[in-house]
């Protein structure tokens, strides 16, 4: 293996989470619909959205709030391809890997849409029963496709929040909605950090890679990886010491002041009213249903 191959890979990697950070955080300065909302009534609107996906037990109610967060993703000037990327590309195929077996009548017996295997007879292993025929059910597919649009909606409602709205005006607002303050400076003291360590993680393989001449083996490379891990370990320990100690010092008696320039205004008022009347028309069709 080429060790500047690796070092590239990943200092090219540690720079394009730093990008990607900054790049997502240009959004909430943007004019769009959602920037220019109110923090706190956004947190407790889309809260309110939360809600409802989560209880809701109808696939066209939920496809239905779905769709409004992808209008609001365009109405808030987030382009289309990466607010879906974000959303789609990790968790809820992750989560779609997870409600897989869910669609089999191994797990949700129901009406067979697709054989899929053929035994001459049920094989019963213990505990576990497996019919004579392994076949996808219309009920497993229902189930699955609720499952994974839920958490799809939930993570664009989630994406959405933290895209539209800048990472220290949303700290505020959670003040504001007296959310734990302790709670509130762990988040963001730790948001701020992230960027530190990062950072110094790419100094560390700038460094060993400006130092490199040739090739090195595995073990050398994994010797390295685990001595520098180690290192950026103790020094992370020894930093929040640091903070903590110049924090006393400047007076710090365990309790974080925000400043609060909240206004609330016509468009609040008009998207906590559509918030409103739009939960309460899916709630009410989804209960005809």
């Amino acid at each position: 293996m080429n060790s500047n191959n690796f070092v590239g890979k990943t200092l090219a990697g540690l720079t394009e989470a730093i990008k990607q950070a900054i790049f997502a955080e240009r959004y909430a300065r943007l004019p769009g619909l959602l920037q220019g909302l109110d923090p706190r009534g956004k947190i407790i609107t889309f809260l309110s959205l939360l809600i409802v996906t989560a209880i809701t037990r109808h696939l066209r109610v939920m496809a239905v709030i779905y769709l409004l967060t992808v209008a609001l993703a365009l109405t808030s000037r987030i382009p289309l391809l990466f607010f879906l990327k974000r959303v789609w590309l990790f968790i809820p195929l992750f989560t779609g890997v997870i409600a897989l077996p869910a669609i089999f009548n191994i797990v949700t017996p129901g009406r067979p849409l697709i054989t899929l295997l053929t035994f001459a007879a049920p094989l019963n292993w213990g505990p576990f029963h497996i019919p004579a025929t392994i076949a996808v059910t219309q009920q497993g597919l229902h189930g699955a496709a609720i499952f994974i649009l839920r958490v799809a909606t939930s993570v664009s409602l989630s994406v959405l929040l933290v895209l539209t709205t800048e990472w220290a005006r949303l700290l505020q607002a959670l003040s504001a909605l007296h959310f734990p303050k302790i709670a509130i400076l762990i988040f963001g003291m730790t948001y701020r950090y992230i960027f530190l360590f990062i950072k110094v993680a790419e100094e560390m393989f700038l460094a060993r890679r400006s130092r490199t001449v040739g090739r090195t083996n595995t073990r050398e490379q994994q010797n390295w990886l685990s001595s520098r891990l180690g290192f950026l370990l103790n020094r992370s320990y020894k930093l929040s010491n640091d903070v903590y100690l110049a924090m006393l010092s400047r007076g710090w008696t365990g309790h974080a002041r925000f400043l609060d320039d909240f206004r609330f205004q016509w468009r609040d008022t008009a998207w906590a009213a559509f918030t409103i009347i739009f939960i309460g028309t899916i709630i009410f069709f989804g209960e005809m249903k």
